[in-house]
């Protein structure tokens, strides 16, 4: 090794690799160079040091006097004081290179053009083709180190192509990297037997929505157009997801669902669920007006189909806490609020551990509200005839991201009284990891690897520009 002098590694580092480099190190130890005279004092220094280095005859004194010429020749390196490896290596193999006999690299600056089908070249700073014989006064550093490449431009339309040249001593090389990441994402099927289960994807780092919804319905078997991707956290649902947005942060705010919308259910064929009477209903936001209810609205006759992606929520304090699971319901657009709180009631039947008293008075046993992805979120109300035939449903209707079918998200919210009395103390679904979530952490958990070559394949990889 190399005793190093004050904060001498980059030098010593540098030494090392080029006392490694067989035949830089054969001419220097073996002094098969010639050299300018005391012009060349670099090249002197680093000659007897490689040469301590190949004969075992290495004192911490070589390494000393090599500092001290490079600190006379260039007055950025002195002191004691870090530097960067690779900057030192451009200026001593520079330096090498004007010791050694001809101009330097870093003066040829023109960048020639490809003539006659001929790939020009640099030597000594002048430019002649492939076959030609390399001019007197080439350096050793140009013959072993020099290189170039060609950089070519083809117009698109016309096809014509322009190439251009460009020497270099060093390159810097890019890793690749991975380019997809682990993502769970929590399929709720329509499938009794399969209901909810949670599966790993490796999404692309650039890709879209639209390639997330494809994977999820491959994985699912069910088709794209009957997926919908929403973001679920502990409170509610935070946002759909757009076909046209990038998977860039997709699934980091929440928890990311997938959602297959119901097939087509008869109408007229409610479920029924009596509501509780008496039941106060919780303090907080008004519901919406009624100079805004659906009555005014355009829909009196509405007999449409809406889908709706529900939360329940429990009210603790002034937070809500979601429990149960996610529901996907298709109802009438004209069905009354006893009707929709009757469907609800219906979905978590399974879940029900109260009794549900059987009063015909409709009395809403918890608020609802329209969940957006901007605020305020308006509550329905349950004086309103038709509460999903309001205007604030229909512009929901029309926000709904192109992403699967159009949708409406709501959330009920219960008092914490009436969801420990109906629903126990329940509290998220209860989902099964598929395999791939394993899988797919445990990939992209695992350091990447890659070879020189996978680096050399991507610096040349063709860009559209």
């Amino acid at each position: 090794g190399l005793r190093n002098h004050g904060n001498t590694c980059f030098m010593n580092a540098v030494v090392q690799c080029l006392s490694n480099t067989a035949p830089l190190a054969e001419v220097l130890a073996l002094g098969r160079y010639r050299a300018r005279g005391a012009r060349a004092e670099v090249t002197h220094r680093l000659a007897a040091l490689v040469r301590a280095l190949w004969t075992r005859d290495y004192t911490p004194q070589l390494s000393a006097e090599f500092k001290n010429i490079v600190s006379k020749h260039s007055s950025q390196f002195r002191g004691n004081a870090q530097h960067d490896a690779l900057e030192f290596l451009l200026w001593l193999l520079d330096r090498m290179h004007e010791d050694l006999g001809a101009a330097s690299p870093a003066q040829q600056t023109h960048n020639p053009q490809e003539v006659g089908g001929h790939t020009p070249w640099f030597w000594g700073g002048a430019m002649s083709t492939p076959a030609a014989q390399h001019p007197r006064g080439q350096s050793f550093v140009q013959s072993h180190f020099q290189a170039q490449y060609r950089s070519s431009l083809t117009c698109p339309h016309c096809l014509k192509q322009s190439n251009t040249f460009d020497p270099f001593l060093c390159i810097s090389l890019p890793i690749p990297l991975r380019q997809t990441r682990a993502l769970n994402v929590t399929l709720v099927l329509q499938s009794e037997r399969r209901r909810f289960v949670r599966v790993g994807l490796a999404v692309p780092l650039l890709g879209t929505v639209a390639e997330l919804r494809e994977m999820v319905a491959r994985e699912g078997h069910i088709p794209p157009e009957q997926v919908i991707l929403a973001e679920v956290s502990s409170r509610g649902f935070l946002r759909s997801l757009g076909d046209t947005e990038e998977l860039g942060a997709a699934g980091e705010g929440a928890p990311l669902y997938a959602f297959q919308t119901p097939p087509a259910r008869r109408p007229g064929c409610p479920r029924s669920l009596p509501a509780s009477p008496g039941t106060a209903q919780p303090e907080g936001q008004r519901p919406l007006p009624a100079s805004a209810r659906s009555s005014d609205c355009l829909h009196r006759g509405a007999s449409s189909r809406i889908l709706l992606l529900l939360c329940n929520t429990a009210a603790n304090g002034p937070h809500l806490t979601r429990f149960g699971p996610p529901l996907v319901l298709q109802e009438e657009q004209s069905i009354s609020w006893e009707q929709l709180q009757q469907s609800i009631l219906g979905q978590l039947q399974a879940l029900l551990q109260g009794e549900v008293w059987e009063q015909g008075t409709g009395a809403p046993l918890c608020r609802i509200r329209l969940a957006g992805d901007t605020e305020p979120c308006p509550y329905l109300s349950p004086q309103d005839p038709r509460p999903l035939c309001h205007p604030a449903v229909d512009r929901a209707l029309q926000l709904s991201r192109a992403g699967g079918p159009p949708h409406v998200k709501l959330v009920a919210e219960w008092d914490l009284n009436t969801k420990e009395r109906l629903f126990g103390s329940i509290q998220e679904e209860v989902v099964e990891d598929a395999e791939s979530v394993r899988l797919q952490q445990q990939a992209h958990q695992q350091q990447s690897s890659c070879t020189l070559d996978e680096c050399f394949q991507l610096y040349t990889k063709e860009e559209q520009v």
